[in-house]
């Protein structure tokens, strides 16, 4: 119980802090270069100096293209055609084929993004050069820079969206599943009954079995905050202590939520599959954990509503990486407030009626 309670945290914090990302990078891409030219090859340049993408062949057929892509080796493969440096050259229209692999639509979504971004400012660079080679440098037409900012996440890192998400599904876990399996095993034992008819009141027997789980989601509170500051270099920019406040009231959420599994469930396994199948799946896929809320259908965006881990990762976000306060967080938590205390009381009835 010690390695569940305290050591399994911090290593799913570490697991999922480097392998749980978005990001894209070093897409490994295949080239069919036919037309082999100075002006293909600047363009080649182009994506292997942007970081993004890594040459892994050159291919001489198009059927190598499905061969490479077939077996895993490439996402991306550039099909430049015959003519491409004539048509330039000529001030035609030069075509390019772009081919991604949508088995994995994340990343070939950002990768075609990234392609076309560097082939903008490659026919950009050759309009330049096109006004200056007829002595039109300075009448070249004018056009947006857009100067772009990015703030809360500048190097736009998945891992500090992903951090903070991680510590909101740590509580839920530890604490609904251990208190669930808990008092589920006592049942399974004899001991609840026992319990039942000794002098200890229902609300000291209840506060008895909650507090210890209570204490084991502030001690994982603690040790995610130090290992995201310490490891991922990730420090909590609003207040620490609206951060444990906060903890403390999506801790009734979950603790009211493992007391209630563990009044309809006979055994330990009915417990952890009812908490996984019917509370932890649904609260992680309908919550914004990764999934945006805003696409999905219009009738999952409602349901959403009723999701407590939802407001719950507004608050931990905002408080990780925007430094924002209760003047920005109030609407989360009175919400993430009226669903634990509704929860809790829920649970706690049902609970004082089992042992009655």
């Amino acid at each position: 119980m010690f390695a569940i309670s305290f050591i399994a945290p911090v290593f799913q914090l570490l697991i999922l802090g480097y392998a749980a990302t978005l990001d894209v990078k070093e897409i490994p891409t295949v080239v069919y270069d036919q037309d082999n030219s100075s002006v293909s090859r600047d363009l080649i340049r182009g994506f292997t100096s942007s970081g993004y993408f890594t040459i892994v062949d050159y291919v001489h057929r198009l059927s190598d293209i499905d061969r490479e892509i077939d077996d895993g080796q490439a996402s991306i493969a550039i099909v430049i055609p015959p003519d491409f440096e004539h048509k330039i050259t000529s001030g035609e229209k030069a075509p390019l084929q772009m081919i991604a692999d949508g088995s994995e639509s994340n990343s070939a979504g950002i990768g075609m993004s990234y392609a076309s971004m560097i082939v903008a400012s490659f026919s950009e660079n050759i309009l330049v050069q096109s006004f200056q080679a007829k002595g039109l440098g300075s009448r070249i037409p004018g056009r947006v820079d857009a100067q772009v900012r990015v703030w809360y996440n500048p190097e736009l890192r998945s891992r500090n969206f992903m951090v903070p998400g991680v510590l909101a599904l740590l509580l839920m876990v530890m604490t609904m599943i251990l208190t669930s399996l808990a008092i589920v095993k006592e049942k399974e034992t004899g001991k609840m009954e026992q319990l039942a008819v000794s002098p200890i009141k229902p609300y000291e027997l209840m506060v008895g079995k909650l507090l210890p789980f209570l204490l084991i989601g502030i001690i994982d509170v603690i040790l995610v905050v130090l290992f995201a500051n310490v490891v991922f270099d990730l420090p909590v920019k609003g207040s620490v202590g609206l951060l444990f406040g906060l903890c403390l009231v999506f801790l009734m959420t979950t603790l009211g939520l493992g007391l209630f599994v563990s009044t309809i469930s006979r055994t330990q396994q009915q417990a952890m599959l009812t908490a996984i199948f019917f509370f932890m799946l649904p609260m992680i896929f309908f919550s914004g954990f990764v999934f945006p809320i805003q696409n999905m259908p219009v009738i999952i965006q409602y349901a959403t509503y009723v999701i407590p881990l939802r407001y719950f990762f507004v608050i931990i976000r905002g408080l990780f990486l925007k430094g924002v306060g209760m003047s920005t967080l109030w609407p989360q938590a009175a919400a993430l407030l009226a669903f634990g205390a509704a929860i809790l009381t829920m649970s706690v009835l049902r609970f004082k009626k089992r042992l009655a």
